[in-house]
């Protein structure tokens, strides 16, 4: 075994950096960090595949979250009990979700002003009033 590996995983004989076993990433520094890049890739595939479904307005708030919870967030909850967050990790996660979030809630038209406006991050907070993304990984 080599001094800058933490594990020499073997694949049909051979000895490999990387691989992906049930799902996940496993490499043989057991960075955890590419796992949770791989899993902000999947998450962002899901979200373009149903961001058509998310700005609909045929479909409730409730009924979109309800999506966003079984399509988008279980991608990052299989497995995160082994995760450490590292800051740009939770701020990359925090993005991804307010982005989710601001295509389920739409534009708010402003109070003075009637013109359309972005929600704020406190807004989305007080709609979506469940955990964070980033709150339930470190819960688990």
């Amino acid at each position: 075994m080599s001094c800058s590996r933490f594990v020499d995983f073997y694949l049909f004989g051979q000895t490999v950096e990387h691989f992906r076993y049930l799902g996940t990433n496993r490499t043989d520094r057991n960075s955890i960090q590419e796992e949770i890049k791989s899993r902000l890739k999947s998450e962002n595939a899901f979200y373009h595949s149903v961001h058509n479904i998310l700005s609909s307005s045929i479909l409730s708030k409730n009924i979109k979250i309800k999506i966003y919870r079984a399509i988008i967030l279980t991608v990052f909850w299989c497995g995160c009990e082994t995760w450490s967050l590292i800051l740009r990790k939770e701020r990359r996660l925090r993005v991804l979700e307010s982005r989710v979030l601001r295509r389920i809630f739409g534009p708010k038209r402003g109070e003075v002003t009637g013109e359309w406006r972005k929600l704020h991050n406190e807004e989305l907070n007080d709609l979506y009033s469940t955990n964070s993304i980033v709150r339930v990984i470190k819960s688990r």
